[in-house]
């Protein structure tokens, strides 16, 4: 299950039925959880943890200190969910002090090939992020984010629940919940339908959110008036969940 030469620590924490490859190193602090395969030449740093049944493929590295120039060797943390996949190459830091001393990582999410989740980042569960999208410190993803490959996003940026960026987009403003965006920089191009009606969302929840984006993207209103029309207008949790996603975001939503 271990390879002879792979290096671990002997103050990490292992579940028993841990693979590791040739050549991986896992270092002090650091917890993996059972039914975990990390590939060969992988580099886990810690305090780190690990869920049940990570996945990690050669080349990448987890845990490592983050490029942060405060950064002082701080004990800070990468903590993550379970089922969660790390492609080739791809790089998640710990957090700063500065901040939330961690990053925080939920479950079943898929870091494709080069993927960098930079210092004190919070993503949600069932997120992808497909090859080579980059997130700067301090980002937060809600559940079920999608990005396209070659997306960036601003440091402080907020990515709302079932949103949508596309290939390439270059991402400095918040991404209400829901959405989908395009572009350098990301401009709004509707809501994510197709995403939505996979996800089993009812017509009705479907029909409110389509009439709620028209209130804050096609009418003219100021937000603070298209978040109280939303408000008048709807009681499903899923209006609720867009209309809050704008009201938190504190660098102003994508239009």
């Amino acid at each position: 299950m271990i390879h002879p030469t792979a290096l671990i620590d002997p103050a990490a924490r292992l579940a028993e039925d841990v693979e590791v490859g040739p050549f991986t190193v896992i270092g002090p602090d650091v917890e993996i959880g059972p039914g975990s395969r990390l590939g060969p030449h992988v580099v886990v740093q810690g305090p780190t943890v690990l869920g049940a049944r990570t996945r990690i493929f050669q080349f990448a590295s987890v845990g490592e200190a983050c490029q942060d120039k405060k950064y002082a060797g701080e004990p800070t943390r990468l903590v993550m969910g379970d089922d969660n996949v790390i492609r080739e190459g791809a790089t998640l830091h710990r957090g700063t002090v500065q901040d939330r001393g961690e990053t925080t990582i939920g479950s079943r999410n898929l870091f494709m090939a080069y993927v960098h989740v930079g210092h004190d980042c919070v993503i949600g569960d069932d997120c992808i992020l497909a090859n080579q999208v980059t997130l700067a410190g301090h980002v937060r993803l809600g559940d079920f984010a999608i990005l396209g490959g070659l997306s960036a996003v601003h440091q402080f940026c907020h990515f709302g629940t079932h949103a949508m960026a596309g290939g390439g987009s270059i991402i400095t403003k918040d991404t209400p919940a829901y959405v989908m965006i395009n572009g350098s920089p990301a401009q709004v191009h509707g809501l994510n339908l197709v995403g939505l009606k996979r996800r089993g969302f009812s017509k009705e929840a479907i029909r409110s959110l389509s009439e709620a984006y028209k209130l804050v993207y096609r009418q003219g209103l100021t937000v603070e008036q298209a978040l109280a029309e939303i408000r008048a207008r709807y009681r499903l949790p899923e209006t609720e969940a867009f209309a809050a996603s704008i009201e938190i975001s504190t660098r102003g939503i994508v239009r």
